[in-house]
């Protein structure tokens, strides 16, 4: 007779409620040992830097791809890519994992809303299988018939002859069916003829035809010369024979002597004339990256492709009709638009062509019905894909991962709330919900204390970041972690029960270290050694962080006054932003935010400080006595790892000036560029000071491990024998920032760098961290170290969403900092969705009302109190 305990087991084995995982230590994780409920949504928080990335996606994603991965044959493995096995004691019952990661990537130039929600895919077929396609003899059209789903000739009945329709592949913009004019791209760069002599008083001698300069030999002038081009008189004085010639002359070959600029050295030479239009057009054709494409850029003028006027499409592939329009029409359309219409296709066609035309259609809409439910219906599917933004970005991505109905899987969603205005937030929440109806498990990192608040089951993770982090503080329901006393998170969360939730959150109640009602709770209590309990929060943590201008003061130091014309989906606008004050940007993802700010608002006051020519987009621009706008975006710093926070921050090169002025270092002989990790005598010889070797291992994953000799110091033990303050390098570079900061007190740019580190919230990054593996918040405030502490006049600073990745802890940092940057005298404005951060602001532009077309306009502005009171604004109603 078995034991009752060892049935519990077998019954627990065989219906398991949780994944457990034990002694995980992915990057900063200490050992950790927790449950995550099955068949729940359940929210990873905590500080930044805290360790929920590696929880979710370096422990639960990696072994549930991983282990599903394995089950697949050795060579399908060795081609898909898969990830190495998490640094972890064991992780039990964990599904087959799909992850979404944070911040989709920007999209190339071929790249529209239809291919990446592949609702192209479905639109190309239907056109190809039951258009009406054109006789290519004659022009006459054809009913649509079963031969090119059969692979047989079309008959033409005008002039009996036979054809092929064409496949799907022959109407995407990408292959087959690109316009031949601009390559599938719907825009056409043409050389700029202004731009090549923007100095006509200068003689060509002098530099006027400036590619002959920059992209060309110089000897250039000379072949010149020899067209029978005067090169020694102003160049407007140049007959209109000899203009033509400098701009349009044939590729003739001239024979010339040519002196080289240093020593009495003369050549004879016969060189190819290339006239200035051509030197561009060359150069743009050999430009093979985006420093290639800078040094053209200024030459040039783009707009949409003459031949196929934007749709990229040849004239074959915009010649099938289906419902009396083609393929280019179709794209047009907005995505709700288009979900009508292709509804109606079926029962325009005779009746054999129904059931594949019915197949076709509603492939279309299963895709299509995930991007409505997350409020994507404004879009046209021929919107560029670059022009989205985030939010949108990440819905189609999301959109994509979970349109087909699966059971059983885990998804891991690295802040999905990232872009969304939290009008956006409830259709988030259903589409997770869809999943969880579908028998699948949900595990999200995310620091939307709405989007948490609506979670079942809440794993905090802390107590701080970096070093200090790695441990779990807190877990279960959002209602007993607003309850318990360690958990910082709990003090921020609203109580989504209360009929009108609102973000203030309740007072917790006093039950210190009160246990967390779930097969994980005793993993939690213990996690943290010496976690003290926190003390019961304020009513509202997130009240009037920084001092708001009063409204009646907010233009009294000016205003950037901005008109615009119509661009993308924003109208022709009018707006004031206030000098020397924070402004934020809101409205609904879509709603043109970006497009105002960064595709407008940036160039027009980078063109009339420059005193260029403004972008047709803008009609005018008062700058209000802003020298200087600067973005501080949230793209990576650094292509690779020997990018660090110590070179980047330059504190790197004060403590190897500091070493190099030591008695050792002088002994041997050694200067301050010795000790570069990228360069230096001292860097590792192994693994040339990355820290890390890659052993290949045939068809199982690449595996990036720490260098066995120097086990990842990046120096070799040579550097060992000098030592600095009591320290070596090595040690130095493995210190936070804020360890770092005492034991540099003598360097003083280093420490005060260190410093303005520390005031960004960024004390626990170590200094030898590298930079391309910072998140987008870390990134932006890195960027702006170097502008802390200077007198900024006259500066604007511009931030896309930089509250992405931030606990609300941190969010108050950084309206800390951005109230240093008003006080030293800048502007700043911020394209932000976090409520926290818009109530804090001065000034707040609301776009809207919706998406798309139906967006592009300012619904209302002012003081954030009176944004609250005004019944147009949607952000509003949520403030």
């Amino acid at each position: 007779m078995n034991h009752p305990a060892a049935n519990k087991t077998s019954i627990a084995s065989a219906n398991p409620t949780h994944i457990e995982v034990r002694g995980g230590r992915v990057h900063n994780l200490r050992n950790v040992n927790v449950d995550i409920p099955l068949g729940q949504l359940v929210g990873v928080c905590g500080v930044s830097g805290s360790g929920k990335s590696s929880l979710a996606l370096g422990v639960l994603y990696a072994e549930g791809s991983r282990r599903y991965l394995e089950a697949l044959s050795t060579y399908t493995r060795r081609r898909m890519g898969q990830a190495a096995r998490a640094d972890v004691d064991e992780v039990r019952y964990v599904p087959a994992a799909l992850a979404l990661h944070q911040r989709p990537s920007v999209p190339g130039v071929r790249s529209t809303f239809g291919t990446m929600s592949e609702l192209l895919n479905s639109l190309r077929l239907l056109f190809s299988r039951v258009g009406s396609h054109p006789c290519p003899h004659c022009g006459t059209y054809a009913p649509p018939s079963m031969s090119v789903a059969a692979e047989q000739p079309i008959v033409c009945a005008t002039c009996g002859k036979t054809f092929f329709g064409p496949g799907a592949e022959e109407l995407a913009f990408n292959s087959g069916g690109a316009c031949p004019t601009c390559g599938g791209t719907g825009t056409v760069r043409r050389v700029n003829e202004a731009a090549l002599v923007p100095d006509e008083s200068k003689t060509i001698n002098e530099g006027a035809v400036l590619p002959w300069g920059s992209l060309m030999w110089d000897l250039m002038k000379q072949v010149c010369g020899e067209m029978g081009v005067r090169l020694d008189v102003p160049f407007r004085d140049l007959t209109p024979e000899e203009r033509d010639i400098v701009f349009h002359g044939p590729a003739e070959k001239k024979h010339i002597l040519y002196k080289a600029k240093k020593g009495d050295n003369f050549a004879e030479l016969d060189f190819t004339y290339y006239n200035a239009v051509y030197t561009v057009e060359n150069a743009l054709a050999k430009a093979k990256d985006e420093k290639g494409l800078a040094r053209v850029a200024r030459f040039l003028t783009e707009g949409p492709c003459p031949d196929c006027e934007g749709t990229r499409l040849s004239a074959a592939a915009r010649g099938p009709l289906v419902r009396g329009i083609n393929l280019a029409k179709a794209c047009e359309m907005t995505l709700d638009e288009a979900v009508t219409w292709v509804d109606g296709v079926p029962e325009t066609l005779a009746e054999d062509l129904r059931p594949m035309a019915v197949s076709i259609c509603e492939s279309f809409q299963h895709t299509a019905r995930r991007l409505l439910e997350l409020g994507l219906g404004y879009l046209s599917l021929d919107r560029a894909g670059s022009t989205l933004s985030t939010g949108e970005r990440q819905r189609v991505q999301l959109a994509r991962a979970v349109r087909n109905r699966t059971t059983g899987v885990l998804y891991v969603l690295d802040e999905p709330s990232i872009g969304l205005h939290p009008a956006n937030i409830d259709g988030l929440l259903g589409v997770m919900r869809d999943l969880l109806a579908d028998g699948n498990s949900v595990v999200m990192v995310d620091h939307d204390t709405r989007i948490l608040a609506a979670a079942d089951y809440l794993v905090e993770m802390g107590p701080e970041a970096g070093a200090g982090g790695g441990h779990v503080v807190a877990c279960g329901t959002p209602a007993e972690l607003r309850a318990d006393d360690r958990s910082l998170i709990g003090r921020y969360l609203p109580d989504v029960e209360t009929e009108n939730a609102s973000l203030t959150p309740p007072v917790a109640a006093a039950t210190p270290n009160a246990p967390a009602a779930s097969a994980g709770a005793s993993a939690c209590a213990a996690e943290a050694p010496g976690a003290a309990p926190l003390s019961a929060p304020a009513p509202d943590p997130m009240a009037d962080v920084r001092p708001r201008c009063p409204e009646g003061q907010l233009f009294e130091r000016g205003a950037i006054h901005l008109e615009t014309n119509a661009l993308h989906t924003v109208h022709a606008l009018s707006v004031d932003l206030p000098v020397n004050r924070l402004t934020a940007v809101t409205g609904v993802s879509g709603s043109g935010k970006t497009t105002l700010v960064l595709e407008e608002l940036i160039p027009a006051l980078n063109s009339a400080n420059a005193d260029e020519t403004l972008l047709a987009s803008v009609r005018g621009i008062d700058p209000g006595g802003i020298v200087r706008a600067q973005l501080i975006d949230a793209t990576p710093i650094g292509a690779n790892v020997r990018s660090t926070v110590a070179t980047y921050c330059g504190v790197l090169d004060d403590l190897r000036r500091a070493f190099a002025r030591t008695d050792e270092a002088k002994a041997a002989g050694l200067k301050a560029g010795a000790f570069s990790y990228n360069t230096g005598k001292l860097r590792c010889p192994t693994c040339d000071g990355t820290g890390q070797v890659s052993l290949d291992v045939q068809f199982l994953p690449d595996v990036d491990v720490p260098c066995p000799d120097c086990r990842g110091r990046r120096y070799s033990d040579d550097a060992d024998a000098i030592t600095w303050n009591g320290h070596t390098l090595a040690q130095l570079m493995a210190m936070s920032i804020d360890e770092a900061f005492d034991a540099c007190a003598s360097l003083k740019k280093a420490h005060a760098m260190l410093q303005t580190l520390h005031d960004l919230g960024l004390g626990y990054l170590t200094l030898g961290e590298a930079t391309p593996a910072l998140s987008g918040g870390e990134a932006q405030r890195l960027k702006l170290a170097s502008e802390m502490g200077k007198a900024q006049d006259g500066a604007l600073f511009v931030f896309d969403e930089p509250t992405i990745g931030l606990h609300p802890r941190d969010v108050r940092t950084l309206l800390n900092v951005f109230q240093h940057l008003v006080e030293q005298g800048a502007t700043v404005v911020v394209i932000e969705h976090d409520l926290d951060f818009i109530r804090n602001a001065d000034y707040v532009v609301d776009m809207g009302p919706g998406g798309g077309q139906a967006g592009g306009r300012v619904v209302a502005h002012g003081a954030p109190a009176q944004i609250a009171q005004n019944p147009a604004s949607l952000t509003g109603s949520y403030l």
